[in-house]
């Protein structure tokens, strides 16, 4: 077995992973009891779709999917920002 054959199955066995945990995260997302809950869940979400680009970035081999992700991450990071100003102080100013 050649090493290009066990990246593949590498790469094949973390999307079965990934499309688990989208799937887990997305019902969480929805029966969230909490405000908490729901952000945490898209918080997640957003950052192992983020992870998951790179993966496809490195089997399609296009850089564009790696940029795509480190937006997606920021975009991520600003909203824990967001919810964590109207926590502690109940609103959000810019």
């Amino acid at each position: 077995m050649n090493v290009e054959a066990v990246f593949l199955n590498v790469l094949y066995f973390a999307a079965v992973i990934y499309t688990l945990a989208f799937v887990l995260y997305g019902i969480r997302a929805i029966k969230g009891p909490t405000i908490a809950d729901i952000i945490l869940a898209v918080d997640c979400l957003s950052f192992d779709m983020a992870a998951f680009m790179v993966v496809l970035g490195i089997y399609f081999k296009s850089i564009m999917l790696a940029s795509g992700a480190i937006i997606l991450t920021l975009w991520a990071f600003m909203l824990d920002i967001y919810y964590t100003k109207y926590v502690l102080y109940g609103e959000v100013e810019v």
